[in-house]
């Protein structure tokens, strides 16, 4: 989540910086949105801008101006597909906290796999992008069903629709997602479950503490 990725995260990470960028260039569009009927207060945020010391001003500067960088393609609906499996995974917990589990999502190779390895490149990760959006301590990705799972697992199914450039690329995909309580510690500093002990900080910590990132 944000609140991680800014306190926990190395100063000058790609996470940390990624999230700053994406913060600043939201701040941007919405002052300039509200700038025609709120002038003052629109003012005001520019003038207070760290980043920005000579500001013209939010008039002077133009109107908004969003890159097409911005608009990537595959990546709404790779949002998308990794919100609809956290909502299964967060709707059989019951309110309970997400970062106490660990989850395994079983998909067969395919469009919404091959979406899902976007957002996180290994098998298994606490600080992909898509452990972020699941919300768990650790979150595996698989291509076919474990063949040892835990008595205790709690698996879950459901189906995906992907939509893709307007309607021409559509498939269903149906994915599993296998919950179960994690069986590390909670680090003291970043709070997830990743540490072999309460009293110490969790390897990704350890190595930020010792200014080499968070790798």
């Amino acid at each position: 989540c944000v609140s991680r990725r800014l306190y926990c995260e190395a100063e000058e990470d790609p996470k940390r910086r990624s999230c700053q960028t994406v913060l600043a260039e939201a701040l941007d569009i919405v002052v300039r949105s509200f700038a025609p009927i709120l002038p003052h207060l629109a003012e005001e945020v520019f003038q207070y801008l760290p980043y920005k010391k000579d500001s013209e001003g939010v008039f002077r500067s133009g109107w908004i101006k969003a890159s097409s960088g911005w608009k990537k393609p595959g990546t709404e609906e790779a949002i998308e597909g990794a919100c609809a499996i956290r909502d299964s995974f967060l709707g059989s917990i019951s309110g309970k906290n997400a970062l106490e589990y660990e989850v395994v999502i079983v998909i067969e190779p395919g469009l919404l796999f091959e979406l899902m390895e976007v957002l996180q490149a290994e098998e298994s990760s606490s600080v992909s992008q898509l452990n972020e959006i699941m919300m768990a301590s650790q979150t595996t990705l698989l291509s076919e069903f474990p063949k040892e799972t835990p008595t205790d697992a709690n698996i879950i199914k459901g189906t995906f629709l992907i939509n893709l450039e307007g309607g021409d690329i559509r498939e269903e995909s149906a994915y599993e997602v296998i919950v179960l309580p994690t069986a590390k510690a909670k680090c003291p500093r970043c709070r997830r479950y990743t540490a072999q002990s309460s009293s110490t900080p969790c390897p990704r910590c350890m190595n930020v503490l010792a200014g080499k990132g968070s790798g």
